[in-house]
């Protein structure tokens, strides 16, 4: 039988202590599902991010969407064929003013999943031009400018709070939503 030193046992108990708690430490996916999310961006997106987040965790159910403003009828599912897809837009008309809240979005984005349900995914924040006209500079929130729609006569950010979008987390389209 070999003899190991008790310095040597010492040693290799200590980094593997070490070791452990590091990975325990290490936030991943599923201990810190913003991380994926925020990647790149600074300290602060990340914790504005987690702010929407906590306001609108309760809007996984369509119910409690209904009870707070939004509608409760999904209206057509929103896509490109090129770019990928938003999603439904539930949108509740009481918050279209100038008014910025990160935790009070104007819209609630669902996607298309199995068996004919919707998840949360996103959210978009939006500011008529009526409130801050289309010649004026664009509002800003998560350290971005929105985009100006024409179309649609405002200024409108999306924030993927809740799936992770290859085209990056303030993008318009993503391409893993299909309607």
């Amino acid at each position: 039988m070999r003899f190991i030193p008790s310095a040597a046992i010492f040693t290799l108990v200590l980094v593997l202590a070490v070791c452990s708690r590091q990975r325990a430490a290490a936030p991943n996916e599923w201990s810190d599902p913003v991380r994926p999310l925020t990647h790149g961006f600074d300290a602060g997106i990340r914790r504005d991010v987690e702010r929407l987040r906590r306001a609108t965790e309760q809007f996984h159910d369509l119910a409690a969407a209904g009870a707070a403003g939004y509608p409760t009828k999904l209206p057509v599912c929103v896509a490109d064929s090129a770019k990928g897809g938003m999603g439904h837009h539930m949108i509740d008309q009481s918050l279209f003013d100038e008014k910025l809240e990160i935790e009070r979005p104007e819209m609630l984005i669902y996607a298309p999943v199995e068996d004919g349900k919707v998840e949360l995914v996103a959210v978009e924040y939006v500011v008529p031009f009526r409130a801050v006209p289309a010649t004026e500079k664009p509002p800003r929130l998560f350290g971005q400018e929105f985009k100006r729609y024409d179309r649609f006569n405002y200024w409108a950010l999306h924030v993927w709070a809740w799936r992770r979008n290859p085209a990056g987390l303030f993008a318009d389209w993503n391409p893993t939503v299909k309607c």
